[in-house]
């Protein structure tokens, strides 16, 4: 069973920043193909944020983010991060912590609230 763990979301004024927290198993983080970040606004379809291959050679962002979300993830400690900054009031959205172990990413956690005050 993969079970994937979001903490850190929060309430932050825009311009603030947030880090965003993934735990897993050890067996999930050692033998998922990557691990992501997608996102979820009020009224909205679930958007990629960010995301980070096993060995962290591919990484890749969504154009929205690119220069102020950095993703990165601690072997040694099954953790997966979002640093966020300069936090804008569109980045008000549910974030979740996802794992691909084939060309999809499969498996959810429940999801941390970010909202960004204007």
């Amino acid at each position: 069973q993969v079970q994937l763990v979001e903490s850190g979301g929060g309430l932050v004024q825009a311009g603030g920043s947030l880090r965003l927290s993934c735990a897993t198993s050890r067996r999930t983080f050692s033998i998922s193909y990557a691990m992501g970040w997608f996102r979820q606004a009020p009224g909205k379809d679930r958007e990629f944020v960010a995301d980070i291959t096993r060995n962290s050679g591919i990484i890749s962002y969504a154009e929205s983010v690119k220069g102020r979300f950095t993703i990165s993830r601690d072997n040694a400690r099954n953790m997966v991060y979002l640093q966020m900054n300069s936090l804008k009031a569109e980045d008000t959205a549910v974030y979740y912590c996802a794992a691909k172990f084939t060309t999809m990413y499969e498996f959810w956690g429940q999801g941390t609230q970010v909202t960004v005050s204007s």
